[in-house]
């Protein structure tokens, strides 16, 4: 393949290699035709940079696809070539196994070519991108090609997806007093949802007394078509002589390893029972986030039995995202949480320019004889949380006097025309190091009462990963939120004007709803919204 500048004139029949505006942009890579060059004539171009094909070479499109389908074995579907590459897809739900020596030695042949891959031995629903094969240049030579097919041919597939199978899951759940039975039941939920791609369910659900002997009257009473069995216990399995593992034995079943080398995960145990693969689950498989559970879960329900080899070959790459629901997570910060007495600050975000409202500022209106935003702040002040920040922008010095006398730090927001965001940053910021949580109220919410507040501290439970406490009325969110600081470095990092909601939706298995009544949706934003509360009118609106 030859590169370089070429006059226009001679251009037909070369691949562009850069972009040009051409009364409209001719991509990198457009075959050069008749057309092509009268439109570039016409848009007054001399020359462009242009690749030529010679004799052996293969266009990147056509080479893409050859090794592409040469890789590909069961359960992957082909996508057609484009600008030298070709994207494999599960066509299945399964694991997807890669032969590595050849994926290496393929990337070896020429440097143009080049095989990359999701890691192997993990499950992928269908659709689910597994590789891609990409080819550099605009060609390569048909002698690199033609190994790279030969050598993906030679030892069998070097891609393919083993398919799931519906197995049949027993859970047994050991209880104390302190486990509450909604973590059970989400426990449970969250597996569910980690069974389905596979078409797997949960078949038996047995709770019992936190004791070796209770697990293993459970195990022994498990129906005979049971496939898999996992195994949670109430507290967190710390030796092979633990209740859960202490169970197993007595049941008559074998401990084949306890621990892994993947964080979060290392506390997982595998065994067996009468032929049937018992897994003792870490208690971060509690969360729906990725953690040393699923390296295991996903081989078996692909029928792949797992050992201690396996276990201990999972070290490179076991190092995942932290799960901030752990009672421990990596940044520390557990160290510092009360269970019993957590110290919990209040924010009153007060920053607002009331754009909604015309030239008023709906926190200086009166509402029962009282500046708006001074209902908000006397909850707050009246409630377990504590100390009190109230975060000022526009008319500062105005809404700084509508609360005077009451005991509250004021942290001015300079940039509070850059949304709720920046209301939100100022502050976490200003939250005393002292404190595990903070309460993020809205100065426009007149209704809020501190038996709300104190419902969310009530909530707040970091021991069972409630990390996140929010009021709901009639089934929707609402406001205000309850956050720990495992989450403080999240908000300090929001933009725009939508708060935080995202980060609610993104942390699911973190989030403590509370029933309240419509208080926690009555926001005042309009003329008509304050009007109505005013005269008593039930008219509410959702918080922002």
């Amino acid at each position: 393949m030859r590169l370089g500048p070429v006059a226009v004139e001679a251009a037909e029949g070369a691949i562009l290699a850069h972009a040009v505006d051409a009364g409209g942009t001719l991509r990198k890579g457009t075959w050069l035709g008749a057309a092509e060059v009268a439109r570039l004539k016409a848009a007054g171009v001399a020359s462009v940079v242009a690749a030529r094909l010679e004799a052996g070479d293969v266009h990147e499109d056509e080479a893409a696809r050859r090794i592409a389908e040469a890789l590909a074995g069961p359960g992957l579907l082909v996508e057609a070539p484009a600008t030298g590459r070709v994207n494999l897809f599960a066509a299945t739900p399964g694991l997807f196994k890669v032969d590595r020596a050849a994926v290496d030695a393929v990337n070896r042949i020429d440097a143009g070519i080049t095989l990359a891959t999701r890691p192997a031995d993990r499950g992928a629903e269908t659709g689910r991108m597994v590789a891609t094969v990409k080819i550099i240049p605009f060609a390569v030579p048909e002698e690199a090609v033609a190994a790279a097919v030969a050598r993906a041919g030679a030892a069998g597939p070097v891609l393919s997806i083993r398919p799931f199978s519906p197995l049949r899951v027993a859970v047994i759940s050991t209880l104390l007093p302190t486990l509450k039975a909604k973590v059970v039941d989400k426990t449970l939920a969250v597996l569910a949802a980690r069974l389905a791609p596979a078409g797997a369910s949960i078949a038996a659900d047995l709770r019992v007394g936190h004791d070796a002997g209770a697990v293993a009257e459970a195990l022994g009473a498990l129906p005979a078509d049971i496939d898999l069995v996992v195994l949670f216990g109430a507290s967190a399995v710390t030796d092979v002589a633990d209740v859960i593992p202490a169970g197993l034995v007595a049941a008559g079943g074998r401990i084949d390893h306890f621990g892994m080398p993947v964080d979060p995960g290392n506390l997982l145990l595998i065994g067996e029972l009468d032929g049937r693969p018992v897994v003792g689950a870490p208690g971060c498989a509690r969360s729906p986030r990725e953690n040393g559970f699923d390296f295991v879960l996903e081989r078996l329900l692909a029928g792949v039995r797992v050992g201690r080899e396996d276990i201990v070959a999972m070290g490179v790459g076991g190092l995942l995202m932290d799960i901030v629901t752990r009672p421990a997570p990596r940044s520390g910060v557990a160290a510092g949480e009360d269970r019993l007495a957590p110290k919990v600050a209040a924010l009153v975000l007060a920053a607002g320019r009331s754009s909604r409202m015309g030239a008023e500022n709906k926190l200086l209106a009166e509402v029962d004889g009282l500046p708006l935003v001074r209902h908000a702040v006397v909850a707050a002040l009246a409630s377990r949380a504590g100390p009190v920040t109230v975060v000022t922008g526009h008319m500062a010095a105005e809404v700084e006097a509508a609360l005077a006398g009451l005991p509250v730090t004021f942290r001015h927001n300079p940039d509070f025309a850059d949304g709720l965001s920046a209301s939100v940053r100022c502050g976490i910021a200003a939250v005393p190091e002292d404190c595990e949580a903070a309460v993020i109220l809205l100065g426009d919410m007149p209704r809020i009462s501190a038996a709300v507040i104190d419902g969310l501290i009530e909530a707040y439970d970091p021991s069972t990963g409630a990390l996140i406490a929010v009021p709901t009325f009639g089934g929707r969110r609402g406001n205000p939120v309850l956050w720990s600081r495992r989450f403080f470095g999240a908000l300090a990092a929001l933009e725009g004007d939508a708060g935080a909601r995202h980060l609610i939706g993104d942390n699911r298995d973190a989030v403590a709803e509370v029933a309240f009544g419509p208080e926690v949706a009555l926001d005042v934003d309009t003329p008509e919204a304050l009007a109505a509360l005013r005269e008593g009118r039930a008219q509410e609106e959702t918080g922002g």
